[in-house]
């Protein structure tokens, strides 16, 4: 099983990073490779459900990621991708210690709600030591507690048709006067994974901003980008075909996979 893992993880090193560094990099000529209808496109996009489903089938739905003992965090965890996000909406809830701090839950559920950081930590918790597998190449081990997402949604009660959660965040990538909003999505199943959960803590210490504060999601049997940081908004839906480009994450809107199982 290991040599499976390591060789998914290399070719979405290679392929995804590849092309999606393509796309980002502004190279015209691979823009017809990169549309929905083109062939090669079409291929990559089949290959991922092929693996989505094949991964679904052998590993079941409640196996477990490996966790790790405390000796083994032996560096703190590596901040990636934003880690300073600059809206002013932000920016205010960070100078006042995210006091003012609301986590909204809706879309297709019974009871919309509104959380705050302290009704979130007074939830039953879950900590966890796991490793953080980034597509770049680099892993971390860190401990992190939160709250179970399968806890947020008993209580919100999703619809039947109700397929995939969507996090909505504080950051733009590469700043908010032009960049564009990050998001993330992961289907029911994994939003209902005993070790999904919404992370407030890192290594018995408050999360810090730098790794997502003041709360980021943490799906262990995905790569890192799936663990969308600064959430301030959980909405469920059936499809994401109308979210921003409609591939179910920033980075995917970019060409990379929409499911980055490990």
């Amino acid at each position: 099983m290991s040599r499976i893992v390591l060789n998914r993880r290399k070719f979405l090193t290679a392929s995804a990073g590849g092309v999606a560094g393509l796309a980002l990099a502004g190279c015209d000529q691979f823009d017809a490779v990169l549309r929905p209808g083109h062939p090669i496109r079409d291929t990559m996009a089949a290959a991922n459900e092929l693996t989505y489903t094949a991964q679904r089938a052998l590993l079941g739905r409640e196996a477990l990621a490996r966790e790790f003992a405390e000796s083994e965090i032996r560096q703190g965890m590596r901040p990636n991708g934003s880690v300073d996000p600059d809206s002013p909406e932000y920016l205010f809830l960070a100078r006042n210690n995210f006091f003012h701090y609301r986590l909204r839950v809706d879309g297709l559920v019974e009871t919309p709600r509104e959380y705050s950081l302290a009704e979130l930590r007074n939830m039953p918790a879950r900590t966890q030591i796991t490793r953080h597998d980034c597509v770049e190449g680099w892993s971390c081990i860190a401990k992190w507690t939160g709250v179970p997402l399968a806890s947020v949604l008993d209580e919100v009660r999703p619809h039947s048709n109700a397929r995939y959660c969507v996090f909505h965040c504080f950051d733009y990538y590469g700043g908010s006067a032009t960049g564009a909003p990050y998001y993330e999505s992961i289907d029911m199943i994994d939003a209902r994974h005993p070790q999904t959960i919404l992370a407030y803590g890192m290594n018995d210490a408050t999360l810090p901003i730098a790794n997502g504060a003041p709360l980021r999601v943490r799906v262990e049997r995905q790569l890192g980008y799936k663990m969308a940081k600064y959430i301030r908004r959980i909405e469920l839906v059936e499809s994401f075909a109308q979210i921003h480009r409609g591939k179910g994450g920033y980075w995917e809107d970019r060409g990379y996979d929409w499911y980055a199982g490990i």
